[in-house]
């Protein structure tokens, strides 16, 4: 393409050549053109045969896509600025430069590559979108003074330490949180690590593939330059950090017993913390937070209700969660549910946990199982 610009504006080149050149860029826009039409079929086809259940409402849709603009721009200004600092430092100003005011966003490109479409890194980012805007509608509800502290506040002047040090975390975790979903993030993804990784190597060859042209022969130096900051960026990654793994470290802290575990869920609710009740409920079961906010945020809920009964938990509770998650999510049906919730408190809690059991299964060899079945049905 650049030889090709270089024709194009050559005053030497004589008037066949510039139309040579000319109609060799139309056939490539035009070959570029059909390619792009295939796949906008396919998205087409896709879109019209995907049943109304499954599709995003407009507000994940908008959610989703915030958050994956915050987690790119994050990542791509610290790999930005440091990469231009260590070329600026080895006397690459030139570089440097051009890596500080390419301010075209990466999102663009890793979209039109496919590479966003990886199962289990828009799995999290999907759920996590679910869960948070799940929390923000649930309703508010009654049951404690006006000025009742929260549980979490409560948790945090715990006479158990180690309780209180992981309340006060989750409460730090829930601010940065809210700052990643209103786009102000100043460092960091709140991914797993292995997701982290991923998303920060596809930012990291974006900025290399737009240096290529203008680059030349110091392409090695951009390199380096990148991939060192990306591995300081990785560095600083702390899994133990995140939101998921502070409540998680909650829940195991407490350790609620069969007797304690309802009070605890109830005001979670009360609090409208869908984190600490997934994690509360995990740790109840030994499975994932990733399961069980699962199961929080799945309309259809049969599993939800299943586990609550294996938990043994009280038909009020039960009901007054199944209402409020009703109530927050237009995808569930709330007569369906009240028709329900009779049928939901009359299994035996041995016989829900049995039903329940493959939830608990290694989570590798439930995967391997889904797989086969997915597989079947197709």
């Amino acid at each position: 393409m650049l030889a090709m610009a270089c024709t194009m504006s050559d005053p030497s080149a004589t008037s066949s050549e510039r139309a040579a050149t000319a109609t060799q860029a139309l056939f490539a826009r035009a070959a570029d053109a059909d390619v792009q039409a295939r796949r906008a079929l396919r998205h087409s086809i896709d879109d019209a045969l995907l049943p109304e259940d499954e599709r995003l409402d407009d507000r994940t849709r908008a959610a989703l896509g915030a958050l994956l603009d915050t987690l790119t721009g994050t990542l791509e200004g610290e790999l930005r600025e440091y990469a231009a600092r260590l070329l600026t430092t080895r006397g690459e100003p030139a570089l440097a430069a051009l890596l500080r005011t390419d301010a075209a966003p990466v999102i663009d490109r890793l979209t039109g590559a496919g590479l966003l479409r990886d199962d289990q890194f828009m799995s999290e980012c999907l759920a996590r979108v679910r869960l948070e805007l799940l929390g923000e509608a649930l309703p508010l509800l009654g049951g404690r003074e006006a000025d009742g502290a929260s549980l979490l506040a409560r948790l945090a002047l715990s006479s158990d330490r180690v309780v209180a040090t992981a309340a006060g975390t989750l409460m730090t975790a829930e601010s940065v949180r809210r700052d990643t979903a209103e786009g102000r993030a100043a460092s960091g993804t709140g991914l797993p690590r292995a997701l982290h990784a991923r998303l920060l190597w596809w930012v990291a060859a974006v900025l290399r593939e737009r240096a290529i042209p203008l680059a030349g022969d110091r392409i090695d130096a951009l390199d380096r330059a990148l991939a060192e900051a990306a591995l300081r960026n990785l560095s600083a990654q702390d899994d133990a950090a995140t939101l998921e793994t502070v409540a998680t470290r909650l829940a195991a802290a407490i350790d609620a017993q069969s007797d304690e575990l309802a009070a605890l869920i109830e005001e979670a609710l009360y609090d409208r913390r869908l984190p600490l009740i997934a994690a509360l409920i995990a740790h109840a079961f030994g499975f994932s937070y990733q399961l069980a906010r699962e199961l929080l945020i799945d309309p259809r809920a049969e599993r939800l209700w299943l586990a609550l009964r294996a938990l043994d938990l009280p038909r009020d509770l039960i009901a007054r969660l199944g209402y409020a998650l009703c109530e927050a999510d237009p995808r569930r049906d709330v007569e369906a549910f009240a028709d329900q919730i009779d049928l939901i408190v009359a299994v035996d809690a041995a016989a829900a946990r049995a039903a329940v059991a493959p939830l608990t299964l290694h989570p590798d060899y439930r995967a391997a199982l889904l797989a086969l079945a997915d597989g079947t049905t197709q």
